[in-house]
């Protein structure tokens, strides 16, 4: 299994804008933009994937984390971005049933251009990006030190400390870990420059 870390987009980069469709049945929120959540304290950006075994490994515990974020103010969106015809568990349908099985209470959005993949600089699933209420990235780095495999328990410690921190108004976390995952599947002849 090949491993794929995060960019690491730079600190205080400003939240590109998207407007994607939400393929969550418990939410159904259609269209989703950025700007849904721009009177928010903190947003969080998600970018996941169904299929992806460092996903499955997470998703339980982001689904709860994530809630918890929401019930603190913070806007949280998923997007997925790979290729579904490469890989049908990742197909719109395939979300909508892995959001609703999981009880997502946040968007799970599609993708299909990946043009948002590419402005947010994601390369893999799970890869995390949460902006302060200036929506200047605040964070960006590993849910925690969990990978499939390596017997650590699934925590969320890392993202969890940077959400208390932007909520309380504190400086950024000094130490901030690439996530690693699985890379996005880009569709043939998509994949960014950033990536190769």
């Amino acid at each position: 299994m090949t491993v794929t870390p995060s960019q690491m987009l730079p600190l205080g980069t400003r939240a590109p804008d998207f407007s994607l469709p939400d393929e969550n049945p418990l939410t159904d929120e259609g269209t989703v933009t950025l700007k849904h959540h721009s009177d928010r304290p903190a947003v969080l950006v998600a970018f996941l994937c169904n299929h992806c075994p460092y996903v499955k490994h997470i998703v339980d515990t982001f689904a709860e984390k994530a809630k918890e974020y929401q019930d603190r103010g913070v806007g949280v969106v998923a997007i997925s971005s790979n290729d579904p015809e490469e890989y049908p568990d990742d197909a719109p349908d395939q979300m909508a049933d892995l959001a609703e099985g999981k009880g997502f209470t946040f968007p799970y959005c599609f993708d299909e251009t990946q043009e948002v993949a590419q402005a947010y600089r994601a390369a893999c699933t799970p890869d995390f990006f949460l902006f302060d209420g200036d929506l200047e990235l605040f964070y960006r780095g590993q849910f925690d030190g969990s990978r499939p495999g390596n017997d650590e328990p699934v925590t969320g410690e890392d993202l969890t400390e940077a959400v208390d921190r932007v909520l309380a108004g504190e400086d950024r976390p000094e130490d901030q870990t690439p996530s690693q995952g699985c890379n996005i599947k880009w569709r043939s002849g998509n994949e960014p420059e950033y990536f190769a």
